[in-house]
């Protein structure tokens, strides 16, 4: 394979689509209050308004396959392994 790198301009985070568009609202987003900040430790951090906040919805349905499939393969090397300690005895 191939270990040429892509070009910064080319190369895309891996994450989805949804949350990268709620990173970027966010950081569009001006400061609440008219734009001033309160000076001194008062400010904790910022407030997210409840509009900005998205639910990710992601697809799991593959996992229970694999599961299931692992538990399979375990089950049968358990099985080989019970029948093995009969002929090495």
């Amino acid at each position: 394979m191939s270990n040429k790198k892509k070009p910064k301009k080319l190369r895309t985070p891996n994450v989805p689509t949804q949350a990268a568009n709620v990173a970027a609202a966010m950081a569009a987003a001006p400061a609440r209050g008219g734009g001033q900040e309160p000076a001194g430790p008062a400010r904790q951090g910022r407030v997210v308004p409840a509009a900005a906040v998205a639910q990710a919805n992601f697809d799991y349905t593959y996992v229970k396959k694999d599961l299931s499939r692992i538990a399979v393969l375990a089950g049968s090397f358990i099985v080989i392994l019970v029948v093995l300690s009969f002929f090495i005895k």
